[in-house]
């Protein structure tokens, strides 16, 4: 993403969290208005950076490999992104088998053991 000033000068990230997403935070009823002379209570789960994390999974989540994934969030090294959001990949063993599923047909329309043929 990119964000910048009516001025079209790039917004600094520590300007745009407090005066622009901490505010929408609080008109979404996400978090409570601060006190006056008072900071913000710290949350990594509702901070910008919520955001990086969150389009690493709706990536991840619609297939998207981890060598580009990596690319796109600046890492030089894919084991990073692959250690940093493992947890985030879709069930590989589904995967697996839909894969299988497709190559060699529904298992309904091939005939095979257990379908009442007898093998030689």
């Amino acid at each position: 993403m990119l964000f910048y000033s009516g001025e079209r000068k790039a917004l600094n990230r520590n300007y745009f969290n407090m005066y622009l997403w901490k505010r929408a935070l609080i008109t979404a009823g996400v978090i409570r208005e601060r006190v006056p002379g008072e900071r913000f209570t710290p949350s990594r789960e509702h901070g910008m950076h919520a955001l990086r994390h969150y389009y690493a999974s709706v990536l991840l989540d619609s297939g998207e490999n981890i060598k580009a994934l990596a690319e796109y969030l600046g890492h030089s090294d894919p084991g990073f992104t692959l250690r940093t959001y493992t947890h985030l990949m879709p069930n590989s063993q589904d995967r697996a088998r839909r894969a299988i599923d497709a190559a060699f047909g529904a298992p309904d329309t091939v005939g095979g053991p257990g379908d009442g043929d007898v093998l030689p």
